[in-house]
């Protein structure tokens, strides 16, 4: 019955770390990095244990993984031409730039 405190005090600490890694990266990107921690998981047991990947596997890990990367470059460069374009796309509107007259404050008080 000892195992009972070091198994409760990992299954904390995981929940701590859970809870930061979303504050700091928001929901979607804590899923996102739980689906690239499944594709490695599965590249590990193919090169170590030399289980099996079918196409149709890595043909999913490559669509994943494409947007993943995708959606980083949308959040680190969401004014890029890529960016605006996708926006268009999908018909999301266009987030409006400031420019020097864009009052600091909406509402006047």
């Amino acid at each position: 019955q000892w195992y009972i405190l070091p198994n409760a005090l990992l299954a904390f600490i995981l929940n701590v770390l859970v809870a930061a890694t979303i504050k700091e990266v928001s929901a979607v990107g804590f899923i996102l990095a739980g689906v690239c921690k499944d594709i490695v998981i599965v590249l590990f047991s193919w090169m170590f244990f030399g289980e099996q990947v079918t196409a149709q596997q890595a043909l999913g890990f490559t669509v994943a993984l494409t947007g993943v990367f995708f959606w980083s470059y949308l959040k680190v460069n969401p004014s890029s031409p890529t960016a605006r374009c996708t926006e268009r796309l999908l018909g999301l509107p266009a987030e409006k730039q400031p420019t020097e007259n864009t009052p600091l404050v909406k509402d006047k008080v």
